[in-house]
C-alpha cells in the first residue's frame, strides 16, 4: 500500500494571471501558502487483477481505462499506461469548490501515488508539470497553473509564469517568529457554500482580451512583489490592505467572483477592523480568508460567526506533496 499527503493552499495576491490567457501575453505571479490540510491518497493491489476499483465521492469498478469515469483518474491511469487490479481511494480534511485548490491537490497526489507505485521517484517540479497537462491539457480544464506547483511544492512561495510555459517557484523565506506572527494575523472562515472553479475562470478567460481586464490583472501582478517585500518586513497591516486592494481589482474580472452576500460579510469584517481580505480561489464561495490585527479576532470572529459563518483553525505547511506510506 502506498498513501500521499497532499496540501490544500492558500491565495493571497496575483490569482488569474496563472492563467494561459494573460502570461502567454504579460509575466505572471502569485503568492500563495499551503496550509496543513491535506487530499489523501492510498493504493493498492485490487484483487481482481483484470479490474480497477476508485473510491472518493463514488465507488468504481471498471474492467478498462475507458470505463473509468472520473476524468483526473482516467487521464492519470492513461498517462502511466497502468494495468488492472488496482486500488486507489481518497479521503480529504475539506470538501471540493471551497477554493484551497482541493482538484490539482487530488492529481498532484494521485500521480505522486501512483510513481511511487512504479517504484518511479519524481521530482517536485514535474509533479506540478504533468499535474497541468492532464489537468489543462488532457482535460481541457479553464483553470490556471497556480495550484499544482503550490500543492507539489508546499510552503510560502512566489510564483512566476512566463510565455514559454515555465515556471518558476521562489519560496519565500520568514523567520519562525515572523511567520507564526503573520499566521496569527490571518482568519479562515467557511461560508458554508461551494462552487465551480472552472465556472467563474471560464467567464474570467473569456474577459482576459478585454483591455480593461487585462490593465486590472497587471495591476494585481505588480502587487505580489510588494507583498513579497511586506512580508519580509513584517508589516502586515500594509499586507492587508494589500490584499483588499487586490480584491476589490479581483471582483472586477467576472461577475462570478463575488455576491451580494460576500460582500456583506466582508463588509462587516472591515467595519469590525479587519484590514482586508478575499474569498480564496476563483471566487464565488467557500472559504473567506480575513487579515486584521490579533486583538480583533475576537470582534470579527463574533460578528461573522452571528452571520452563520465557521471560523476553522489552520497552520502553515512547508512540506508540499510526499508519500507517508508505503509498504
Amino acid at each position: 500500500m502506498i498513501i500521499t499527503k497532499t496540501p490544500f493552499r492558500m491565495s493571497f495576491l496575483g490569482g488569474g494571471s496563472d492563467l494561459p490567457e494573460f502570461y502567454r501575453q504579460f509575466p505572471g505571479a502569485t503568492l500563495s501558502a499551503t496550509i496543513d490540510k491535506y487530499m489523501y491518497i492510498s493504493s493498492h493491489d485490487f484483487f481482481e487483477r483484470d479490474q480497477f476499483r476508485f473510491k472518493y465521492s463514488k465507488t468504481e469498478t471498471v474492467s478498462t481505462v475507458a470505463e473509468i469515469e472520473h476524468p483526473i483518474l482516467r487521464a492519470a491511469v492513461m498517462r502511466l499506461q497502468l494495468e488492472g487490479g488496482l486500488e486507489v481511494s481518497s479521503i480529504a480534511d475539506i470538501p471540493s469548490g471551497t477554493g484551497l485548490g482541493s482538484s490539482s491537490s487530488f492529481t498532484v497526489g494521485v500521480l505522486h501515488n501512483l510513481y511511487t507505485r512504479l517504484g518511479q521517484f519524481v521530482v517536485k517540479e514535474k509533479l506540478a508539470r504533468l499535474a497541468c497537462e492532464i489537468e489543462i491539457g488532457d482535460l481541457g480544464e479553464p483553470i490556471g497553473k497556480q495550484d499544482q506547483y503550490a500543492a507539489a511544492f508546499g510552503g510560502l512561495n512566489l510564483i512566476s509564469y512566463a510565455a514559454d510555459e515555465t515556471v518558476k517557484v521562489e519560496p519565500i523565506y520568514l523567520e519562525a517568529n515572523v511567520r507564526r506572527d503573520f499566521q496569527n494575523h490571518l482568519m479562515l472562515f467557511y461560508t458554508g457554500k461551494s462552487r465551480s472553479a472552472s465556472s467563474v475562470l471560464a467567464e474570467q478567460k473569456s474577459n482576459m482580451m478585454s483591455r480593461e481586464k487585462v490593465s486590472r490583472l497587471q495591476k494585481m501582478v505588480e502587487m505580489v512583489s510588494l507583498g513579497c517585500r511586506l512580508l519580509h518586513e513584517a508589516q502586515f497591516e500594509s499586507f492587508g490592505r494589500l490584499m483588499h486592494e487586490s480584491w476589490l481589482e479581483k471582483k472586477e474580472m467576472a461577475e462570478g467572483v463575488s455576491n451580494s452576500k460576500i460582500d456583506e460579510l466582508y463588509d462587516l469584517a472591515l467595519a469590525e477592523g479587519a484590514f482586508g481580505g478575499k474569498i480564496l480561489g476563483a471566487g464565488g464561495g467557500g472559504f473567506l480568508l480575513i487579515c486584521c490585527s490579533p486583538e480583533k479576532r475576537l470582534g470579527i470572529k463574533a460578528a461573522l460567526e452571528n452571520q452563520g459563518l465557521d471560523l476553522r483553525s489552520f497552520q502553515f505547511e512547508q512540506d508540499g506533496s510526499k508519500v507517508i506510506y508505503a509498504e
